[in-house]
């Protein structure tokens, strides 16, 4: 590598530099002045007079790099004005050229604003970055406090691994790369920025594993042609048929990402040839706001009476669009030659989110989500009336995308995620329980301070410890976070488990000194007449000697001795006045009694919902009306076991006809478009109905909640055989 001297440009550099500000000026339009642009000049060149250095430490080119940066999110994001100035000024700043006040005076308070959030975000940028992604894409963008800002440096970290390529410091570049990988590409695609995730990725595969990267590099050099080719020969039937039904739009073919390709070689363990969705292709429709889904279900519809669609990988976004605003339809299909092809439906407005992410979402629509999430649903909510340019909207938007939460480090540079309010004893707990049990106070920046002192964002923060310490009851009015509450709970409960223990000990000794019997039952019973909630509780006031377990024995003995309580009456279920419905009773499907009595007034119990075929029984309620219970019914054994005087046969009558409510509980994996098939097969069986449904996922599965309307068990069978045979079903049972 060309050795450079530090404080000068070589002639190379200052012609590439030239190059980046003419098409800087052309992109811009009349977003920065002649005269802004010539005010820009005029400060860097008096920067670079003044001595400042050309390159940074690594040998890259100060200048050139910054313009590199403005052209880049000029081009790939927004031309925004104060955005560029930022980006320009900002190494003025970073060299003690400008101060704050200085570029406050000259550009405006939003410019200093956004130069001090790139100084904010840069003054952490090599704390354990690239080994703490999650907790460090949280500080940057807890210590930004402008989205804009979290945008400018991913753009930043592009163009770094854009100029890094054969770099001599190897270290250096696998570091760069891995925290571009980890950490930007993340934020990119969090924030909708797919073109500039889907680099990141390639030059960080790259970097740290090049001998891979030129493989598959080279692989799909050596297809091209023929994949062209593939490509063209799939879409120029498709092209007929879309416009056969009138559509406006516009078909690309792409080959997927390096980076993709390697990932998806790793997941399914095969070699290129094996990657059956190697390629795809982007239908992009020009169609109105109030058209865009039917457009696209039509242009899907006609591509599927073209082609058999794999519905394992169907995925709509349109429908319920991803947390950073994408939307898109996205299906593949078995082409020509029995290839695996994936298709891409989106309209145009849909395409230029995809390619500028959140800069290009102006009419946004709230999904359910992390709390990452729930920041970007925010921002859709301000943009859902924009009259202005996004960019400039989002500069009074407060980017801490995690809202209710703060970062600290410890002693030894690892960083930690917080709740916002979370306290030094909240903290202790959050590194381990046994330094939470026995903290006693924390020293934060090297200032002591007490339990109750509260996070603040960039602490460095070490915990003090006493062996002698134990939690205590008043620390629950300390802690805000959920793990340190459990910790101090579950701590108090084992001693009080302890002390109960203590305290049940000494009774029963007791008891088998006086040689009295205790029966649990009556025991709880005079437990409760005592005002005490819980057993626990009781015993371990009598293990902290609170309750006497002498005294409280004599009363236990009292207690059994008395008059037990009568029985009350039994009744028979044939003694009981059984309520007649006043309707007629032709229709009935149950016959009820031992003499088959017709005409009485009946209910399915809610708790077995028992539908026809299933074995029941009745059960007299109270009121005189007759309950039909399942005879596997949860509650049938303590039903026959208590009110046996009370059951009364019930058998079904033969008609059937009548729909009744079966519950059904799915467990399988979270893929998208199981529920849809699900709820198809129960809309495809006749006489059936989903009444209700509830869905919840957690980790990659979903338990759902199914209430259907049938007319007999067979017909529940056979559609719970069906619901099986969905792909990522994993059981289907009746509750």
């Amino acid at each position: 590598m060309e050795k450079i001297e530090k404080d000068k440009m070589t002639v190379a550099e200052l012609r590439e530099l030239a190059t980046h500000v003419k098409n800087l000026r052309g992109m811009l339009g009349a977003s920065l002045s002649d005269e802004e642009l010539s005010k820009v000049g005029r400060c860097l060149r008096s920067a670079l007079r003044e001595g400042s250095a050309a390159h940074d430490s690594h040998g890259l080119c100060i200048a050139v790099t910054t313009m590199q940066t403005a052209c880049v999110f000029a081009e790939m994001v927004d031309p925004d004005h104060n955005i560029l100035l930022a980006i320009t000024m900002y190494p003025l700043y970073e060299n003690s050229t400008m101060s704050a006040e200085d570029i406050r005076k000259e550009w405006g308070e939003d410019v200093a604003g956004l130069i001090e959030g790139m100084a904010n975000v840069s003054r952490f940028s090599n704390r354990n970055s690239a080994h703490n992604q999650e907790n460090f894409r949280g500080l940057m963008l807890g210590l930004a406090h402008d989205i804009r800002v979290i945008i400018i440096m991913i753009v930043r970290n592009l163009v770094l691994m854009r100029n890094i390529n054969h770099h001599p410091d190897e270290d250096w570049v696998k570091n760069v790369a891995f925290e571009a990988n980890c950490l930007y590409a993340q934020l990119a695609h969090r924030l909708g920025l797919y073109k500039i995730k889907g680099e990141l990725e390639d030059l960080s595969l790259k970097y740290t594993n090049r001998d891979i990267y030129m493989q598959i590099a080279h692989k799909l050099n050596e297809t091209k042609r023929s994949r062209e080719a593939y490509i063209k020969s799939f879409i120029v039937p498709l092209k007929a048929n879309l416009e056969a039904a009138g559509l406006k739009f516009e078909i690309k073919g792409r080959t997927k990402s390096i980076s993709s390709i390697w990932n998806k070689m790793k997941k399914q363990k095969v070699d290129l040839p094996g990657i059956y969705d190697l390629f795809a292709i982007r239908v992009i429709i020009d169609t109105p706001l109030e058209k865009e889904k039917s457009d696209c279900w039509l242009a899907y519809s006609i591509l599927a009476d073209m082609y058999t669609a794999n519905p394992a990988r169907m995925r709509d976004w349109i429908t319920i669009p991803k947390s950073n605003g994408y939307e898109s339809l996205h299906a593949t299909v078995m082409g020509p030659e029995s290839k695996w092809v994936e298709v891409q439906f989106r309209t145009e407005r849909m395409d230029l989110v995809a390619e500028k992410g959140l800069a290009a979402h102006w009419r946004y629509k709230g999904v359910k989500g992390d709390s990452t999430d729930h920041w970007m649903n925010n921002i859709r909510d301000i943009l859902e009336t924009a009259e202005a340019g996004p960019m400039q909207l989002m500069k009074n938007i407060q980017a801490d995308a995690f809202g209710e939460e703060v970062y600290a480090f410890t002693p030894k540079g690892d960083l930690f995620k917080m709740s916002a309010g979370a306290t030094a004893l909240d903290f202790a707990f959050h590194i381990h329980t046994n330094v939470g049990a026995h903290c006693t106070g924390a020293i934060v920046n090297g200032a002591h301070k007490k339990l109750t002192y509260k996070i603040q964002n960039g602490d460095t923060v070490e915990i003090l410890t006493s062996v002698n310490q134990t939690p205590r009851q008043e620390w629950l009015n300390i802690v805000t976070t959920s793990k340190a509450r459990n910790k101090i709970k579950q701590s108090l409960n084992e001693e009080k488990q302890r002390l109960a223990d203590l305290g049940k000990e000494s009774l029963m000794r007791r008891a088998k000194n006086r040689k009295v019997e205790i029966d649990e039952g009556v025991l709880m019973k005079l437990i409760k007449k005592q005002g005490y909630k819980f057993a626990l509780e009781f015993f371990a006031e009598m293990g902290a000697d609170r309750i006497d377990s002498g005294k409280f024995l004599n009363a236990y003995v009292d207690f059994t001795t008395q008059d037990p309580d009568t029985e009350p009456e039994k009744i028979s279920a044939e003694e009981y006045q059984i309520i007649r419905k006043e309707e007629d009773s032709k229709d009935d499907v149950l016959v009820i009694g031992e003499q088959s009595i017709n005409g009485l007034s009946y209910k399915f119990a809610r708790c077995c919902n028992p539908i026809y075929g299933d074995e029941v029984f009745g059960f007299i309620s109270s009121d005189g009306a007759v309950k039909i219970h399942k005879c596997d019914c949860p509650n049938a054994a303590h039903i026959r076991e208590r009110y046996p005087y009370r059951i009364i046969r019930a058998d079904w009558s033969g008609k059937t006809g009548r729909m009744l409510s079966a519950s059904l509980r799915v467990i399988g994996n979270d893929d998208i478009g199981i529920v849809a098939n699900i709820s198809s097969i129960i809309a495809k069986e006749p006489n059936t109905n989903l009444r209700n449904i509830s869905i919840d996922s957690h980790d990659g599965i979903f338990q759902g909640y199914l209430v259907i309307g049938v007319t007999d068990q067979r017909q529940l069978t056979s559609l719970i055989k069906k619901i099986k045979t969905v792909s990522g079903v994993r059981d289907v049972t009746r509750i």
